[in-house]
């Protein structure tokens, strides 16, 4: 048996593990409980910053001694003091800047908590995890009767990157911006979001998002 806390960024995001994600790796007993991450003394999700999560990174750590933590962070909107950071801006490449910052947060918690390595799985969604639901418009689509009316400009938008990883990085294009320009009734993030994750199914989302399919092959690991 394997317990593996997520922090989580927002409300949408732990739903998500909560409903889609933890059952498909319960079987395998490991057992994902979600944690929306504090980004304040006050506050949970939002924006996080690097020193609120390895203070939270620590805490939890320390409290739970024989579980695993993990990050489902979106990658857009995110804080600049993370290691790396600008680094890895550099890059043109998604992944490529993925795997720069995801190595330097696993190597930078693993120091500040003093924990062994694997105790930590780091992981940024590109850009964020509205984009998840583009792997199957179809299925997006049956979230609402009204949706069909959009399918068109959401198979588009599918179309015009090579992967949902893809759908990029702006205020005005990133995938939520998207989601609530193009469907009528409006698309509303924490309602919506795992009612269209459900119907797209994890696999199909493993099957075209490679980085998020390597983050649950990284988690299904720790049954071996």
């Amino acid at each position: 048996m394997s317990e593996v806390i997520v922090f989580a960024e927002g409300q949408s995001e732990e739903l998500f593990i909560k409903r889609v994600v933890a059952p498909a790796l319960k079987q395998l007993q490991i057992y994902l409980k979600p944690q929306l991450l504090h980004t304040s003394k006050d506050a949970k999700g939002g924006a996080v910053s690097f020193e609120r999560l390895k203070f939270n990174a620590r805490n939890t750590l320390r409290q739970y001694p024989n579980a695993v933590l993990t990050t489902f962070l979106d990658l857009y909107g995110l804080e600049t003091d993370f290691p790396k950071f600008h680094e890895a801006k550099k890059s043109s490449d998604v992944y490529s800047r993925l795997k720069v910052m995801e190595d330097a947060m696993a190597v930078a918690i693993a120091s500040h908590v003093d924990c062994r390595p694997e105790r930590f799985i780091p992981y940024f969604q590109p850009y964020e995890f509205e984009g998840l639901l583009f792997s199957d418009v179809d299925a997006l689509i049956r979230t609402e009767p009204d949706w069909k009316n959009q399918h068109a400009k959401l198979q588009k938008v599918r179309a015009d990157f090579p992967t949902p990883e893809h759908i990029n990085d702006s205020y005005e294009t990133k995938p939520s911006k998207r989601l609530e320009d193009i469907l009528q009734p409006k698309y509303k993030k924490t309602r919506h979001g795992p009612l269209i994750a459900e119907q797209v199914t994890l696999a199909e989302m493993e099957r075209e998002c490679l980085h998020f399919k390597g983050w649950l092959d990284q988690l299904r690991s720790l049954a071996k």
